[in-house]
């Protein structure tokens, strides 16, 4: 199942596999059809999505594609981060599989596992480091 998590290039890469087993044993497996909205732009929906199988794209108001994720990939972190509501709406682009947890869930965990919490935010802030990047420099 996380085969795919361990080999996406922008991946929570510093979890470990008993990491991920402690989100997924808090998680619900939810499924979403091709053209299904995942999340919303401008709502908050509380609840962080990574990316089993499948691919989404995340895009704006204006319709502009503004990226595209997949497998080991999260959603919904933005919105976690900063406890406000969705920058971009995520709309699948073919079936993705993913494990929904929702906040509070993830927070019950950072405050029973510290390290957990640690190695979440660092992955986070890798992952939109190279975003930042990717949209800085040519690739």
């Amino acid at each position: 199942m996380f085969l795919a998590v361990r080999i996406a290039r922008n991946r929570l890469e510093y979890l470990t596999d008993n990491d991920w087993s402690l989100i997924a044993d808090r998680s619900k497996h939810v499924k979403f059809s091709s053209g299904e909205v995942v999340i919303q732009e401008s709502r908050t929906a509380r609840t962080v999505y990574l990316i089993l199988r499948g691919k989404a794209k995340v895009d704006n108001a204006a319709k502009a594609k503004i990226a595209e994720i997949g497998p080991g990939e999260i959603a919904g972190e933005m919105s976690f981060m900063e406890r406000a509501p969705a920058a971009a709406s995520v709309i699948a682009e073919e079936e993705v599989e993913a494990l929904a947890i929702d906040w509070k869930s993830l927070e019950d965990l950072f405050e029973l596992f510290p390290h957990l919490a640690s190695r979440f935010y660092r992955s986070l802030a890798v992952n939109l480091s190279r975003r930042l990047r990717g949209q800085i420099v040519p690739k």
